[in-house]
């Protein structure tokens, strides 16, 4: 496998042109390879019309982000050819009710393909290559259940479409996302380059994958489209399903998500030490006996695979020695577009995802567009775009276990592929999640010019399940990176958020008192620098926060047992700690976040009415007609 996974150089004409021959040939990529490219020598300041310099983005924010939504006015354009997979043998299947967990801790009768139905893997696989190789047009997949027992790999010029009653439930079996990559991995299985929390891997599948395509569609009619990761669907006789392989729960007080499903002690799992994983760095590269200890941390926790593959990154371990698959507990997203431009994801529903329901990494010029995000497991993100750029997102409906939205940009030094950048969120609608508009906490590679706007977090679940936080950025002296230029406007949130607090733990030498600061949950707006520091055990990259601005955001109050209330607490800004620090020294600069200006919000009423805000290395916060507990605050706070 090794041999097959050698590092290329930039020598091709270009970068679409090398992943699609990465793509096919499964040879590993170089960071430099594979970072971003502006299409046909436009760079990307002249690709907006205006305005084109630092200063200008942050006088006219909006123009900045309308001039992004009209780069979307011209349509993707595909040929005029049907290939419809039931051409090419895809045959439906029936259905039975079996017990299945619909989120954390609730458990029901899901429908799912009989034992012996029809695999459909072949037929749409093979619609798509002759559509591909026709020059492209569109393959359809027509009114009916369809089971596909591994991926739908998307090709160049190719438009997947779901008719209106379409629903293609994937199998719920890890196995068949290991049978069909193009990195045979030997026992691991056959694998594809994916990335997971944002650090490089060789992995199983997703369910919908592409790598390096140009001009792609996946579209439905309505949300009778469905593509039903079946996350929460057994795939053995214990009960484990793809969600058991979150593990263990770490956020203190959650509330509708303080299990796992199936998840016992001693089971396996993404944080449970994995003894394929290797016993030290040493074994895997030359590495000082100074910086493995930083990178392994004490114990072995570090050889779980959820933290072991963030320390290969940390250790510049290169892509071919970084195999999971088989063996091992990472779940794939439901969705994975990895280096691909001109992408429009339309019009269906996405259900029940082993882990972030879409991952575009390294994309360009993609539109999400009237799509149900629908899935209530563990770390069931929405939409988590990282490193990319020229993107918009359109009258979606988010539903999650997790964040609704997540913007990403890489982790530890898997930072290639830049910032993510030129982002734009308007007309969208929230439910329950960890975070309706969140960014990172992987974003080593920086945020910035990201625009949202006209939203509507209804969080209807509040009693049972509700929304933690309505505006979010997660950070830490791991995670480092920027956040600028981060603008919203026009947010209602009629139901509130969760009501109590809800807390990570803090280092040993923290300067906070346990369960004191509720960055978790329960806050309305949270910039929190110092997510869930016992995470990570190198913390050596303070990270950067300024320039923005939120207006018009409306909270309303909810009737509780002991009143009425809209959240905890209305703003919680925990700027970088420094003394998480524990790198080489002189210590790099530890900033405060600066330049936030909050105007013309109404937050309701508190909970907490002795402490509405908690502010802490913050420099230049500005409220301008900000009304927390019924009072009006215009003033500048340094804290």
């Amino acid at each position: 496998m090794v041999d097959m996974l050698k590092n290329d150089s930039q020598s091709h004409a270009g970068r679409r042109q090398f992943l699609r021959q990465v793509s096919r040939t499964g040879m590993a990529v170089s960071g430099a390879a594979l970072s971003r490219t502006v299409l046909a020598g436009t760079s990307s300041q002249q690709a907006l019309a205006s305005p084109t310099t630092q200063e200008g983005w942050m006088k006219a924010p909006w123009q900045a982000a309308q001039a992004i939504v009209d780069r979307f006015q011209n349509k993707l354009m595909f040929r005029d050819e049907d290939f419809l997979i039931t051409q090419f043998g895809a045959k439906t299947c029936a259905l039975r009710q079996v017990l299945a967990w619909k989120s954390f801790e609730e458990q029901g009768e899901l429908a799912s393909p009989v034992a012996d139905a029809d695999d459909c893997y072949q037929a749409i696989a093979a619609a798509i290559q002759a559509c591909h190789q026709a020059g492209g047009g569109r393959v359809v997949v027509p009114k009916g259940n369809w089971y596909c027992a591994g991926p739908i790999v998307l090709l160049s010029n190719v438009h997947v479409h779901l008719q209106a009653g379409a629903h293609i439930y994937f199998s719920h079996q890890p196995a068949d996302y290991a049978k069909y990559g193009n990195v045979d991995c030997g026992e691991r299985g056959r694998l594809v380059i994916s990335r997971w929390q944002s650090n490089d891997c060789l992995n199983y599948s997703p369910m919908v994958y592409a790598f390096g395509q140009t001009n792609i569609a996946l579209t439905g009619e309505d949300w009778t489209s469905v593509l039903d990761g079946q996350g929460g669907v057994a795939f053995n006789d214990d009960g484990d399903c793809w969600w058991t392989w979150k593990g263990k729960q770490r956020t203190i007080n959650s509330i509708g998500q303080g299990t796992i499903p199936n998840a016992k002690a001693g089971k396996m799992s993404e944080n449970a030490v994995n003894s394929l994983n290797a016993r030290a760095l040493s074994e895997l590269i030359p590495i000082s006996e100074s910086q493995a200890k930083l990178i392994q941390g004490e114990g072995e926790r570090w050889r779980a695979d959820a933290a072991y593959l963030p320390a290969l990154s940390e250790a510049g371990i290169p892509l071919p020695k970084r195999v999971f698959g088989q063996g091992h507990f990472l779940r794939p997203p439901l969705i994975q577009l990895i280096g691909c431009d001109k992408v429009l994801l339309r019009g269906y529903q996405a259900k029940d995802s082993p882990f972030w329901v879409h991952h575009p990494v390294n994309c360009r010029d993609l539109k999400l567009e009237k799509v149900l995000a629908n899935s209530h497991g563990p770390n069931s993100d929405g939409f988590d775009p990282e490193a990319c750029e020229y993107v918009l997102v359109e009258s979606c409906t988010f539903d999650s276990g997790d964040d609704c939205i997540a913007i990403k940009a890489g982790k530890n030094r898997d930072t290639q592929y830049g910032p993510s950048q030129h982002i734009v969120i308007q007309n969208c609608t929230m439910q329950s999640g960890h975070g309706a508009i969140t960014l990172g906490s992987e974003m080593a590679g920086g945020i910035q010019h990201i625009y949202a706007q006209n939203l509507l977090f209804e969080n209807k679940n509040w009693a049972t399940n509700p929304l933690n936080i309505a505006i979010r950025l997660k950070t830490n002296m791991n995670r480092g990176g920027f956040l600028r230029h981060f603008y919203v406007r026009n947010v209602t949130i009629p139901n509130g958020v969760q009501l109590s607090p809800s807390y990570y733990a803090f280092l040993p030498n923290s300067p906070f008192a346990a369960k004191t600061v509720a960055s978790a949950a329960g806050a309305v707006v949270v910039f929190d620098c110092d997510y869930a520091p016992v995470a990570d055990n190198v913390r050596i990259r303070p990270p950067e926060v300024r320039n923005i601005h939120l207006s018009n955001v409306k909270v309303g109050n909810v009737s509780a047992k002991s009143g009425s209330y809209s959240c905890y607490q209305a703003i919680v800004i925990l700027g970088p700690v420094a003394s998480d620090y524990n790198g080489a020294k002189p210590m790099p600069a530890v900033l405060p976040v600066s330049n936030v200006q909050i105007e013309n919000c109404d937050f309701g009423q508190t909970v907490n009415q002795t402490q509405a805000m908690f502010l802490y290395n913050v420099k230049g916060l500005q409220l301008k007609n900000v009304r927390i507990n019924g009072k009006v605050l215009d003033q500048t706070i340094d804290s």
